[in-house]
């Protein structure tokens, strides 16, 4: 066989960058392979050591994240991670981004995002049951935030609800920051229903390579290295670089893998996802130890006249790499041709550990293995020593600087007015418009509806051959990252993350267990874009370690810059967004967040109202400065670790015995926006009285952030137990602030009766709440 690698000239400075590699990493290459690249090979390097694939600036970051627990069954390597949720029933969940691609295509963007992450846990073994998102836009005052906003929800919509996976939680922001470079992070949670978990790593030699699932086109070419670009005013001539979708054929592809999988003919499988066949050939082979030869002649296309490039490259969605027994071959096909869906016998497994194409009887491309998805380059950069001018800048600021406050209000706005301005700001307000257009409940295992808890709640369904233990067992997932703690301090906002998760998880009951997290920065070859990253990392590890959450894998999207036409990079905030999970282990021991009864008692646990001098509760970096004040400055609030473990523990508690009847953590807007969303969720009112012996500024008072908070209710049967626990187990700060009641349908928090600071009727509050984004769309 006769071979077209081995007569290659230089690539040129243009051909080189057109990849997006750099002179000494072609350099490099050339050093690796003992001659030029052909442009095929060139493109493979391109894709495997851009950011997205090959982490070549973070990995070194990565290495400090807690990996490794009695609950982790499979960490950080695989397509998934995969943890032991007990009753012999094990969770496989991740999150990845698709960023760049829904800037220029919101809704094949978004959409292919979901199919992507999906495949990412049905390769593993697993049924995907429900599925998670974390959103980032522009003001939604600007007519094309709103276009990418709607295309991308619209993407999500399609695909989860044609593939039948309910989309159960999520978070979404809006800020400036994100106007031209949106984040669209998905996140997916399956069961386990293979005996053995699925692993990629191609063992066997002789053994035959299976290509199955859709056909191979030239959408989505280069895509990897597209989401390792910053964007520019031309990024709308990358469409083809954005994939395109098929739910339908996925729902077929899932079934047909899980079958597939339970015969035991199938050694080891790989989503093809970024970088396509170049990826998928060379991580299966890497893991294994082999090497792989695939034919491209026998790959099924849709397009004719492709060249080796395009096949390699491509993106095309809803296609796998198997490697099967030998022998077996057939029982795979058959499966596969029963679903609709293509199964050919494309390569084999050899003993040298190389990739190896073929096309059209000449080896396209040849390639050490190693080079492409082990031995890739790592750029350990130098972390600034102290905090940029910006931060500095911001730090600086004082809570005084915003003038004086009264119990009347500031500004000319009364608190009443504040108020219903942040409830009416859309980071704030009900999600309504976007998860009212998602099923949630497909699959019928979805126990709280969207909106209804701080964390989704899904029942996990018995299967085959379970013995029963597990039908009232049930996970919570949430996503969460508050990036204007993370722009103003990296460390604590990663920290916060971290805890926020955990906090929420808690408020419903759910036990933390793990973590996946999505990386989403600028660039890292900026000394403050580094920065950044590297600081949030850390945080993020202290704080998977302090809450024993590992973490089983994510993804890293960097270079999330937008460049004008005058060439000035303008970054997203840095966002590591935290996916967590927990586990419930009796789902009749569950809360929400809505008030329910008449009578409940309000508790605050956590710093106590008037409290935390000490930076644990502040108007930096809050929701209320940034809205009211138009400002980004301050410190976040710093997480005080051991009274958030203090606090979640006795929330949890509380609720698996039956004395907490709702519970809501404080988080943007303070407590006052806590309790009004309790309240609106329950349309019940309630008297809080608001103490302030500190003599803390009014607007610190109610809309301040942080102090590891919960709001919870008790039923009046309960209180004598609930207190009693407090005082006398965890002696952690916590106060009685009111009681649930109907008599006036309003939410009062007064100093004293004599006092008031905000007085508002909750059908007021609502309507704002609930129909803020509605409004700001048809605008």
């Amino acid at each position: 066989m006769s071979t077209t690698a081995s007569t290659q000239i230089p690539c040129s400075e243009e051909e080189i960058s057109s990849e997006g590699l750099k002179p000494g990493e072609y350099a490099e290459i050339v050093q690796r392979l003992g001659r030029h690249p052909n442009r095929a090979e060139l493109g493979m390097f391109g894709v495997m050591w851009s950011e997205h694939c090959c982490y070549k600036n973070s990995r070194p970051l990565l290495k400090q994240f807690p990996t490794e627990g009695p609950r982790i069954l499979v960490g950080p390597g695989e397509n998934a991670g995969v943890v032991d949720v007990g009753h012999g029933q094990r969770l496989v969940f991740k999150i990845e981004s698709h960023n760049h691609p829904s800037a220029v295509e919101p809704f094949q963007g978004a959409a292919t995002g979901v199919g992507g992450i999906l495949r990412d846990i049905f390769t593993m073994g697993a049924r995907p049951i429900a599925a998670l998102n974390a959103l980032r836009f522009g003001p939604l005052d600007d007519p094309n935030t709103r276009r990418i906003f709607s295309g991308v929800v619209s993407g999500i919509s399609h695909y989860g609800n044609c593939f039948g996976v309910p989309t159960v939680g999520g978070e979404i922001y809006f800020d400036a920051a994100y106007a031209g470079n949106p984040l669209v992070n998905a996140m997916a949670i399956g069961l386990m229903e293979t005996t053995d978990i699925v692993k990629s790593g191609a063992a066997g030699i002789g053994n035959p390579v299976l290509y199955v699932g859709s056909t191979t086109g030239r959408d989505g070419m280069g895509g990897a290295s597209f989401a390792s670009a910053e964007l520019t005013d031309k990024s709308e001539a990358d469409r083809p670089a954005v994939q395109v979708g098929d739910p339908f054929l996925e729902k077929s592809l899932v079934e047909a893998c899980l079958e597939a999988f339970k015969t035991g003919a199938v050694v080891a499988a790989q989503d093809m996802g970024a970088a396509g066949i170049t990826c998928s050939t060379s991580e299966m082979a890497v893991n294994g130890g082999v090497g792989i030869e695939l034919d491209l002649d026998k790959v099924p296309v849709r397009e004719t006249g492709m060249v080796p490039y395009e096949y390699l490259l491509s993106e095309s969605q809803e296609r796998m790499l198997f490697v099967g027994h030998k022998g077996r071959e057939q029982e795979l096909i058959d499966i596969f041709e029963r679903w609709g869906l293509h199964a050919v016998v494309a390569g084999e497994v050899i003993q040298e550990p190389v990739v190896r194409i073929l096309f059209q009887g000449e080896v396209a491309a040849e390639v050490p293995a190693a080079a492409l998805a082990d031995n890739t380059p790592l750029y350990e950069r130098e972390v600034l020593a102290e905090p940029p001018a910006y931060v500095q800048t911001a730090w600086a600021w004082q809570e005084s600087s915003l003038g004086d406050c009264s119990t009347a209000g500031i500004n000319q706005q009364s608190w009443n007015e504040v108020m219903l301005a942040l409830l009416s700001t859309p980071t704030i307000a009900s999600k309504q418009w976007v998860y009212h257009q998602y099923d949630h409940q497909v699959q019928n295992n979805t126990v709280m509806l969207p909106g209804g808890a701080d964390a989704a709640i899904l029942r996990l369904r018995p299967l085959e051959g379970d013995d029963g233990s597990s039908s009232n067992s049930g996970v919570a997932a949430t996503t969460d990252c508050n990036p204007r703690y993370v722009y103003l301090n990296p460390y604590e906002g990663g920290l916060a993350a971290v805890a926020e998760a955990a906090r929420n998880l808690s408020c419903v009951g759910a036990e933390p267990i793990a973590v996946t997290d999505n990386l989403n920065f600028g660039s890292p070859e900026k000394p403050v874009g580094y920065w950044q990253l590297a600081e949030a990392c850390r945080g993020l590890a202290d704080g998977c370690r302090r809450f024993d959450t590992p973490v089983t894998g994510g993804n890293v999207s960097l270079y999330n810059e937008t460049v004008d036409s005058e060439g000035n990079p303008q970054p997203i905030y840095p966002t590591p967004v935290v996916g967590m999970v927990g586990v419930i282990d009796d789902l009749d021991q569950i809360c929400g967040q809505s008030w329910q009864n008449p009578g409940d008692q309000i508790y605050l646990l956590g710093t106590p109202l008037g409290e935390g001098a000490d930076g644990t509760v502040t108007l930096g970096a809050s929701e209320y400065l940034k809205v009211i004040h138009g400002q980004v400055a301050g410190k976040p609030p710093q997480v005080n670790i051991d009274l958030e473990l203090a606090v979640q523990a006795a929330c949890r508690y509380g609720i698996r015995q039956g004395w907490i009847t709702a519970a809501h953590d404080c988080a943007e807007g303070g407590v006052a926006i806590a309790l009004a969303e309790s309240a609106i969720g329950g349309n019940l009112g309630a008297t809080i009285t608001v103490p302030n012996t500190t003599d803390q500024r009014y607007d610190t008072l109610l809309f301040g952030e942080g102090g590891a908070r919960i709001i919870v209710t008790v039923a009046p049967t309960h209180k004598t137990a609930w207190e009693s626990y407090l005082s006398h187990q965890l002696k952690l700060p916590w106060s009685q602030i009111g009681t649930v009641n109907t008599a006036e349908s309003q939410l009062i928090l007064q100093l004293s009766p004599h006092e008031t600071l905000i007085n508002l009727d909750i059908a007021t509050m609502a309507d704002g709440w609930h129909y803020a984004i509605e409004r700001a769309l048809v605008a």
